[in-house]
């Protein structure tokens, strides 16, 4: 069975604190043997349901018995027991994923079975137990707020803004269009760091260029 439906994306733990939530850096592998059948979890970050469309058709084991899977992308969810009794291996999985506050991410549980049946809970425990141990094991990076800002610069303060800007981990360049003044940067900048990057874009260019921000 496979479910689509919405999440929220922030975590709230249960003393009403908001969790941070997590991206992977790159994929990571991680297998056991449960009861004489093997279990096998890849996970690695997507960014789209497209993505995850394709990193499944390419890493799923024709000789499993199952290929299991949910990922999580935003506000947005899907998992699969494919061919599992219900609820026992996509929903679990996602599970491992909410659990570990992990966004942008799909994890694939494959399943070769070894001749003992592990019954409802065991298949509960098996896949969730196998994709929490793989994105325990992953490296992860934190996600931070970012908001859309633009930033028109005269061709005289192109070089030294490029220079500061590239230096800046809390500013990511998405685009730049040059016109017949200088050029428009469209800017990705981390939430909480806006005022500080506002008030160097006017020191740098002593009031010539002002960054804008979404209202």
């Amino acid at each position: 069975m496979t479910f689509v439906g919405a999440g929220v994306e922030t975590v709230l733990k249960s003393d009403g604190s908001v969790m941070p939530l997590y991206a992977l850096k790159t994929s990571f592998a991680f297998e056991q043997d449960i009861r004489k059948s093997r279990f096998a979890a890849i996970a690695a970050p997507v960014s789209s349901e497209e993505e995850a469309r394709k990193f499944l058709a390419e890493n799923s084991f024709a000789d499993a018995n199952h290929n299991c899977w949910a990922y999580r992308i935003g506000v947005t969810y899907r998992f699969s027991d494919d061919g599992e009794p219900g609820g026992t291996a996509g929903k679990p999985i996602l599970q491992a994923i909410e659990g570990q506050a992990i966004d942008r991410v799909m994890v694939i549980v494959s399943r070769w079975f070894g001749g003992i049946k592990l019954g409802t809970g065991g298949l509960i425990r098996a896949y969730g137990g196998t994709a929490s141990e793989c994105l325990r094991q992953a490296e992860k990076q934190q996600i931070i707020p970012t908001v859309p800002a633009s930033l028109h610069l005269a061709f005289s303060d192109i070089a030294l803004m490029d220079a500061r800007l590239a230096a800046e981990p809390a500013i990511t360049v998405c685009d730049r269009i040059f016109d017949a003044e200088g050029a428009l940067m469209l800017l990705e900048i981390a939430e909480d760091e806006c005022v500080r990057i506002a008030a160097m874009v006017i020191e740098y260019t002593n009031g010539r260029s002002r960054l804008t921000l979404p209202d």
